[in-house]
């Protein structure tokens, strides 16, 4: 028996001042975790779902803490307790499962125009002069629309939509998600099947991205793929983690006996009331309109709310209300007759900056990158942008919450190029770096951290790229790894720390067993004798990567060459221009760096010379590739040229001779291709032009 809010303990100004749970009989603790359970869905209706908490948090925190103590001491746990929001066990694989009834698309366009013909079409279909046709209009989410099943109340199954007519069964992530509950409340059908929308709310997504960058990691492109990609994960806890939220809209089943029916109530609005009642969440701008002129005025209002909204909307949903109309108006194959999107135009070049953070790169450069509110620029989604450094701020003199300009430099980069609307006070650059606190030294318009391998975001970079596939390739050191390396002080000084690490060390931490540390001491201990190029691009110098270091080993040979190479030298190999020889020169200049350098070698690294390019069959021809080849990696296809005196680099440019196509080739490289009429060849035309150049035989390939 479900007592009443009066007669719980723990709804109105709880007790949180437990006995010690070694005090309590078994009876006393399964009494106090039913209690506990109905209070905290309680407590998350109000929170969730009403907006309007009776409790402060930390006293929900206590409540909540209290209840899983208890399931673990007790082995109280049950499905749908509260306390299973935080995700069960990873799966495999997310299983198909077919809906109740199709999930149908929704006509839609930006012309009101069109939304006008749309109801034109509807009484014409209906056919009655009397029967009067109101609509009922709600925000158009941007997010992910699932299928959501109770079972006496019991949350059973979840779905995404898929193809409207089979989709993923994410029933363990959405169980995570605080505004989908577990079980519903007062009065409720034996059979309910909802449709909702799952989204990302703009402030959970801008922190999202924030954590993600400041890890090194990409930020998701807006919070649509932000919230697909995190309902897409095998592993529940994971999506616990993530700030995913949930509106309900429409009722596709419900049993009440033995009968089935869609119409639970008869409008919408009235749906829009009663789906509260269940627990079930809904938007509060959703308005019941008596003309397609209201609900068209109604979509320019929204329009205008938009930027102010925590979550993404990209139009207005117009819906008959009376649903007796709807089922008579039916459906095509792919959409609903009675329901029309009133789309909202793109947000093109203009948009919010959220937040600014600063991030810090291998060699100690701090860059500013703007968050922003999602934006249209030239086709593609932009989320943030570069301020390059703290000149720009100052130009510009930008602020968080200001309503800015974006553009694509190049059409690739997206740069903030104007402040339209100020809103608050200009940012201020930090004077200490954010990741290790050393002070921050300004060269004219950029900044750098002074910390140097001290900073740990540095450090950690340095060992990630020296361990990467552009550099040493050493299996099992990426950068998580090289983070638990240097929480332990395992790395302190630099890079060499690698070479004095022991399996004891290892074995120390979490995680690692002897096998496994062995395993990475064997990785670490193989790349001692790293190919030139590989180690020239794995030290780090800026603008030095896997195609520069191959051109440059290719031309010195030895590394004590390259390292006491001039300028002059250094500017007479291909593609070298005066910047790059410059920052070379420069990084050998620096005393840090040449220490690293010595520690290096003194721990036994002795980069192997490079081979003179004896084949020249391909002498004086550039190669692209681009997509997945059949015969060989995109490695192996480069090496194969560059062995035969081609040179292969990752851009096309008016110096390129052919671009090699595989499946899924990027279309930025084939543009590029096009405007400099560069030659593409699929993979059967690229293996015939190396057997006509005599470095293959048909039987080879």
């Amino acid at each position: 028996m479900v007592k009443q809010p009066d007669e719980n303990p723990y709804i109105t100004s709880p007790d949180t001042d437990f006995t010690p749970t070694e005090s309590l009989n078994p009876d006393t603790a399964r009494e106090q975790a039913q209690l506990l359970r109905e209070a905290i869905r309680y407590h998350d209706f109000k929170y969730y779902i009403e907006n309007n908490p009776v409790i402060a948090d930390r006293t929900y925190d206590k409540l909540f803490n209290r209840l899983q103590t208890l399931e673990d001491t007790f082995d109280l746990s049950t499905p749908n307790s509260p306390t299973q929001r935080v995700g069960g066990k990873p799966v495999d694989s997310l299983p198909d499962v077919e809906h109740i009834r199709p999930m149908l698309s929704i006509d839609s366009d930006g012309d009101s125009a069109a939304v006008r013909n749309w109801a034109n079409r509807v009484s014409k279909d209906i056919g009655d002069t009397q029967r009067d046709i109101s609509f009922f209009c709600e925000p158009k989410f941007d997010g992910l629309s699932v299928e959501v099943i109770y079972e006496n109340g019991t949350l059973s199954r979840a779905a995404t939509r898929g193809d409207g007519s089979v989709g993923d069964d994410i029933t363990e992530n959405v169980k995570t998600i605080p505004h989908v509950p577990l079980r519903l409340r007062g009065e409720h059908p034996e059979y309910l099947a909802v449709r909702g929308e799952i989204y990302m709310p703009r402030d959970g997504f801008q922190k999202l991205n924030k954590e993600r960058m400041e890890s090194g990691k990409d930020p998701f492109a807006n919070p649509r793929n932000a919230a697909a990609g995190t309902l897409r994960q095998l592993d529940p806890s994971t999506v616990a983690e993530r700030p995913l939220s949930c509106f309900f809209f429409d009722v596709l089943a419900i049993r009440e006996t033995e009968q089935w029916a869609t119409k639970p109530v008869e409008t919408h609005a009235k749906l829009h009331e009663n789906l509260p009642n269940w627990g079930l969440r809904t938007t509060e701008l959703a308005s019941h309109v008596e003309s397609i002129e209201e609900a068209i005025a109604y979509r320019d209002d929204l329009l205008d709310q938009r930027d102010s909204l925590n979550y993404e909307i990209d139009g207005v949903v117009i819906k008959v209300n009376d649903r007796s109309l709807c089922e008579e108006l039916g459906a095509t194959s792919r959409h609903y007759r009675w329901a029309f999107a009133y789309k909202f135009p793109p947000r093109t070049e203009e948009t919010i900056l959220r937040e600014i953070i600063v991030q810090v790169g291998r060699t100690g450069r701090l860059t500013p990158v703007a968050l922003l509110d999602p934006v249209d620029v030239g086709g593609v989604t932009v989320s943030r942008a570069s301020l390059h450094n703290p000149a720009q701020i100052e130009e510009l003199g930008v602020g968080i919450g200001d309503k800015v300009k974006i553009t694509r430099a190049g059409d690739v980069i997206p740069q903030v190029t104007d402040v339209l609307e100020h809103q608050g006070p200009q940012y201020q650059f930090p004077d200490r770096c954010p990741a290790c606190g050393s002070p921050i030294e300004r060269d004219g318009p950029m900044a750098f951290c002074t910390g140097g391998m001290a900073c740990d975001r540095q450090l950690v970079r340095a060992v990630t790229h020296y361990a990467s596939d552009a550099g040493l390739d050493i299996e099992g050191l990426g950068e998580q790894t090289a983070k638990q390396l240097y929480e332990a002080k395992l790395i302190e000084d630099g890079i060499a720390d690698l070479y004095a690490i022991s399996v004891q060390d290892l074995t120390g931490l979490d995680g690692w067993g002897t096998k496994s540390a062995k395993n990475l001491l064997d990785a670490i201990e193989s790349s001692k004798s790293p190919p030139l190029s590989d180690f020239i691009a794995a030290i780090g110098i800026r603008g030095v990567g896997p195609t520069v270091a191959q051109d440059l080993a290719s031309e010195f040979t030895t590394f004590d060459a390259f390292m006491n190479a001039t300028q002059g030298q250094l500017k007479a190999v291909e593609g070298i221009g005066q910047k790059t020889a410059n920052t070379i020169v420069e990084f050998f200049d620096t005393e840090h760096n040449q220490t690293e350098i010595m520690r290096l070698l003194n721990q036994g690294v002795r980069p192997e010379p490079a081979e003179q390019t004896v084949s020249a069959e391909l002498d004086g021809l550039t190669f692209v590739f681009t997509g997945a080849l059949d015969q060989y990696t995109r490695d192996e296809a480069q090496e194969l040229v560059e062995s035969h005196g081609a040179r292969a680099t990752s851009s096309v440019s008016g110096n390129t001779d052919y671009l090699v196509t595989g499946d899924n080739p990027g279309s930025r490289k084939i543009s590029d291709a096009n405007e400099n009429d560069v030659t593409q060849i699929d993979e059967d035309q690229f293996l015939t032009l190396l057997e006509q150049e005599s470095v293959l035989t048909s039987s080879e390939y």
